[in-house]
């Protein structure tokens, strides 16, 4: 419903404001379709904008002239017009709607064994974070109680999830060697219910040519996606000879404002005694700076002396076993996580059950013939898991263990208080 009119991409190129809605509209579908939530012809513009420009800004979009646009929708076709090529070219975004959109007739699961970046986002500048408007203090019985509701929703959700593993293990038990291929051997959840009500294949063989629909219109974008590109150029050129044309006046405003030169000898002989200038001036701050670092560095070595000779009364010894124990740890990690970055998989995986004796045969007297595709054991993934997961105590451990002596400090410097652990 919200597919734009060829006429309206055209009217966004020259940033006509009759395509500025149309266009609105269309992100606002999309980004609402890849973040999984429902989107109804009711909601105001003006809400549609917030969240496209709050998408837009999540997925690293940061072209300042989209977010200074109004919020009535009356401006910036040409701007939304970017915004939604940089969307298909960054994001995959048709690749992405096509892959939330297709038909599922296998038991599926999430499986990611990637190592969490965290030291980029926690390295991330944080100053242009939107404000929440909380106040300068917050009860922390009302985080206590928040933290305690969302321990119970996982705590729910783990143990749905629990029953929903066990129903799928009964139902690829139950109908093992019913399959035609071979490779699988048992049905899917979607599989069994068609042939309990056939009835049910008929929405299924709808949803199927929807599907079918769909790939075939993308393999035709495919084919025609060079030529949007290109077209997008000339968008580019156009913005890029109104850029020139701004600073070009811009730069004649500021010409008549400047003095002009007579001779150039004056100039050279001007710049010659500057560069006089600052030489000496580098020298002297070179000298002073080559005095500060040794003086630093003399006073840096006698508190070096003093903090072994402290260290050494309070048990030296047993405090760098602790570190180099922590060391080797990470070093382990780390050695596994460079043998393990070439097995990393992230994505779905249907849920096939296997055998443990590999020469079993099907309910029909034929053998099950081995993978011919790679295929991720479930034992693997596991012991993948539970070996980051004994590496995030670890660090829980330390970080622990340095909040605890952070406030014990603070607490040394409060006089006449009693702190209780609660």
């Amino acid at each position: 419903r919200a597919r734009p009119a060829p006429d309206t991409v055209r009217r966004a190129r020259f940033d006509r404001p009759q395509a500025s809605l149309d266009f609105w509209r269309l992100l606002y579908v999309l980004l609402k379709q890849i973040h999984g939530g429902r989107w109804t012809e009711s909601d105001a513009i003006g809400n549609q904008i917030r969240f496209v420009k709050s998408a837009l800004w999540y997925h690293g979009y940061d072209r300042p002239e989209l977010y200074q646009l109004p919020p009535d929708g009356s401006a910036g076709s040409r701007e939304l017009l970017l915004a939604f090529s940089w969307l298909l070219h960054s994001l995959g975004l048709v690749e992405q709607l096509l892959a939330q959109n297709r038909v599922k007739t296998g038991d599926e699961t999430s499986v990611c064994t990637c190592e969490d970046d965290l030291a980029n986002s926690q390295d991330a500048p944080t100053a242009a974070a939107p404000d929440c408007g909380l106040a300068d203090r917050v009860d922390v019985r009302y985080l206590q109680w928040l933290h305690g509701r969302l321990r119970f929703q996982w705590q729910s959700l783990h143990a749905q999830h629990q029953e929903h593993c066990k129903l799928l293990h009964k139902i690829h038990l139950f109908t093992s060697g019913s399959h035609v291929d071979q490779i699988l051997g048992h049905f899917s959840v979607t599989e069994a219910d068609i042939v309990r009500q056939p009835e049910n294949s008929k929405q299924l063989l709808q949803l199927l040519e929807s599907e079918t629909m769909q790939l075939e219109a993308f393999l035709e974008w495919k084919q025609l996606e060079p030529v949007y590109w290109q077209w997008m150029e000339t968008v580019l050129e156009n913005i890029a000879e109104e850029g020139n044309m701004s600073e070009s006046h811009d730069t004649h405003v500021e010409k008549r404002r400047l003095p002009k030169l007579t001779s150039c000898c004056p100039w050279a002989d001007n710049l010659t005694g500057q560069i006089d200038r600052l030489s000496r001036d580098l020298m002297t701050l070179q000298d002073q700076l080559h005095k500060l670092v040794t003086h630093r560095r003399a006073a840096w070595c006698e508190k070096v002396k003093a903090r072994e000779e402290d260290l050494q009364n309070e048990g030296f010894s047993a405090t760098a076993r602790k570190i180099q124990e922590r060391v080797e740890l990470k070093l382990l990690d780390l050695k596994h996580l460079c043998a393990q970055k070439k097995t990393q998989t992230h994505g779905s995986c249907r849920l096939v059950l296997r055998s443990k004796h590999p020469a079993s045969t099907t309910g029909c007297g034929q053998p099950v013939s081995k993978e011919p595709v790679p295929a991720v054991r479930a034992t693997e993934v596991i012991r993948e898991l539970q070996r980051r997961e004994a590496s995030l105590q670890r660090e829980l451990e330390q970080l622990r263990e340095e909040c605890r002596h952070r406030l014990d400090g603070v607490a040394e410097g409060l006089d006449g208080v009693i702190c209780i652990s609660p």
